[in-house]
């Protein structure tokens, strides 16, 4: 039987995949679990979640599976994930519940879990969580010990409050467009950045529970570049649907990704002496060019698997402060639990108000080297790893890149697929290069 958890909570097709009997029964066996350390009081949840429509009915479900399990439910409404995670903690809470399926499209949802102080869960607890899930019988409260609900009015403005000193410099004399993927940021984002003293003109941000993500968010920039270009605004900040991405775009409307904004946050922390033994934490994928601007800056570079919960894994067991993936999660450990997209952008705002610099300038810090990613469908992924074609191959292609290039074979977690990355100085080379290997890696038998 596949697993139920996958990278990051529970997520699948809402009221197909993702049933209410499913989020009554998970939110119920997560609170048995999270709550097992210390029984001499009442458990308490934080619930919230973004706007799509199907989260109004597992939201339900969440309570109601918390409060059959005795716990009680603090609930913040529409926030972003990141804003849960720190409510959780704010509120001395003993899990917190997020209902969203992140930059996926309207009718998909998710669950996602935290546990006290805000963390994500690691592999071994989701397992027990999901072990929980058939054991659950007879033994619920009745009476007094069903747990009860309240609302967590002034939950927008704790998170706003968190931001704003988390920021080192206000942002006064910026103007910035920021999409807001019609999620949970459309509220707090705009307000956060204009309390910080930004001009703010926000786009995308009507949540009507079926718009989250369409054509719009840090998924499709188009829309956003235009705005900066339309308004003259010295950036855009892009958020997925619930706000743990950043992704931007500088004054000429040029994209500038997670590996580049991880570059411009790690320098500016490396000047205030934020930056735990200069070193930032990156995942596998990042660009090479990334390397080499911190390597020119005297920056180490930590590599982890793919996946932001890596990150996580290497920031706490190292210390770190600082993090991230290419797609736009970065993580500050001094100043959040996971990926931020709202506490991102305003400490990359606060870096260009600080310096009187602009976008563009900071993040060329870094250049970009050119990426081809090819994806080869083969019969036994297991059978291509250990090939010694392939391996050859690599090697060949490694040695003619040297410094200046890069080569990744990663096999999917879910598929028959390998995919082949090639970074090179040119997009010809990469492309040259990548194509050879994926000739070699689809001829394995």
């Amino acid at each position: 039987m596949a697993r139920l958890f996958g990278t990051d909570g529970v997520r699948g097709l809402a009221n197909a995949d993702l049933t209410p009997e499913l989020a009554l029964s998970l939110a119920s066996a997560a609170a048995r679990v999270l709550a097992e350390h210390d029984r001499s009081h009442r458990p308490v949840a934080v619930v919230g979640r973004d706007p799509r429509a199907s989260g109004e009915m597992l939201e339900a479900a969440v309570t109601a599976g918390l409060t059959a399990a005795g716990a009680d439910v603090l609930r913040v409404g529409v926030l972003p994930t990141p804003a849960v995670a720190y409510l959780v903690s704010a509120l001395s809470a003993d899990l917190g519940v997020m209902i969203s399926a992140s930059h996926n499209p309207m009718p998909d949802n998710g669950i996602k879990f935290f546990a006290d102080g805000g963390h994500k869960l690691s592999d071994s607890v989701e397992d027990e969580i999901e072990a929980t899930l058939g054991e659950q019988g007879g033994d619920r409260p009745t009476g007094a010990g069903v747990g009860r609900v309240r609302e967590v009015t002034d939950a927008v403005q704790r998170y706003t409050d968190h931001l704003l000193l988390s920021t080192p410099h206000d942002l006064h004399g910026l103007k910035v467009v920021v999409d807001c993927a019609n999620g949970a940021a459309a509220t707090v984002a705009p307000e956060a950045y204009r309390r910080a003293g930004a001009e703010v003109i926000a786009i995308h941000a009507d949540p009507d529970g079926l718009n989250i993500n369409d054509g719009c968010g840090s998924t499709h920039l188009e829309v956003l570049q235009a705005a900066v270009l339309e308004h003259g605004a010295d950036l855009g900040i892009a958020h997925d649907g619930d706000a743990d991405r950043c992704l931007a775009v500088d004054a000429s409307g040029a994209q500038i990704d997670g590996d580049q904004i991880m570059a411009v946050l790690a320098l500016a922390m490396k000047d205030a002496g934020e930056l735990v033994d200069d070193t930032l934490v990156a995942t596998v994928m990042s660009n090479l060019g990334l390397h080499l601007a911190m390597r020119e800056h005297g920056v180490s570079l930590r590599t982890t698997a793919v996946g932001d919960r890596y990150v996580l894994e290497e920031l706490r067991a190292g210390g770190f402060a600082l993090g991230g993936e290419q797609s736009g999660h970065v993580v500050l450990p001094s100043h959040a639990t996971t990926g931020d997209g709202l506490l991102t952008a305003m400490r990359l705002m606060a870096r260009m108000a600080a310096t009187g610099r602009s976008l563009a300038e900071l993040a060329g810090v870094m250049r970009r080297l050119p990426q081809v990613l090819i994806n080869v469908r083969v019969t036994d992924k297991a059978a291509v790893a250990v090939a010694e074609s392939v391996s050859k191959a690599v090697a060949e292609v490694s040695a003619e890149l040297g410094e200046t290039g890069r080569v990744l074979l990663r096999p999917s977690g879910t598929e028959q697929l390998v995919r082949v990355m090639v970074e090179a100085p040119s997009h010809d080379e990469a492309e040259s290069a990548a194509q050879r290997l994926a000739g070699v890696v689809s001829a394995v038998h």
